[in-house]
């Protein structure tokens, strides 16, 4: 019910303070595990790629901000769970995988910060790979400027059986390649 409200509140937010519109909303699947994998340009994103989306949208966020008093139990609530930067945080990616198996839709940023633009970690595929969900691209456009248009794109889902060789030893190389590029095209055709 938290959830519910807040998104609420914030979709009014994004929308006055934004102009926020969301385009392809159509292309998350209604049901079954997804993973919404976005640009990531501003401690915004989050609820940028969540507020209009129907289902709710539980999000990996770094573990420095549950320690934040307050806002580490707020984002708690909502259904955020702490990875680990700087290398493999396991209990992430298990949390991860645990939340898509029983049909969740995840977020989450493949570049991993704002600092690496187009670099995307392998985690990505990997939990994609082994809980089974399928990848909404998503492309974050314009720059969170007051009263002026921000765009959250959702493109067409991709199924990495697919587009890979599973048994290849860089099938999750080449599925963040795919995903990488289909957010560049979605950030192009809506520029």
């Amino acid at each position: 019910m938290l959830y519910v409200i807040f998104r609420f509140l914030l979709r009014v937010m994004y929308t006055v303070l934004f102009r926020l519109q969301a385009v392809g909303v159509d292309n998350i699947p209604k049901e079954g595990p997804v993973i919404l994998a976005s640009n990531h340009i501003s401690n915004l994103d989050p609820p940028t790629i969540g507020v209009k989306v129907p289902r709710k949208v539980y999000f990996m966020a770094k573990e420095e901000l549950f320690k934040i008093p307050v806002f580490g139990a707020l984002i708690r609530s909502f259904g955020a769970f702490p990875v680990k930067r700087g290398g493999v945080s396991k209990d992430a990616i298990k949390s991860g995988i645990a939340l898509l198996k029983a049909g969740n839709v995840m977020g989450i940023f493949p570049e991993g910060s704002r600092k690496t633009p187009g670099s995307a970690k392998k985690g990505t595929a990997m939990i994609a790979m082994r809980s089974g969900a399928v990848i909404v691209p998503v492309a974050i456009v314009g720059g969170y400027k007051l009263f002026r248009t921000t765009k959250a794109v959702y493109g067409k889902p991709i199924y990495l059986s697919e587009i890979i060789d599973e048994s290849s030893p860089d099938a999750l190389d080449q599925a963040m390649e795919v995903v990488m590029d289909r957010i560049r095209e979605l950030s192009a055709q809506h520029s």
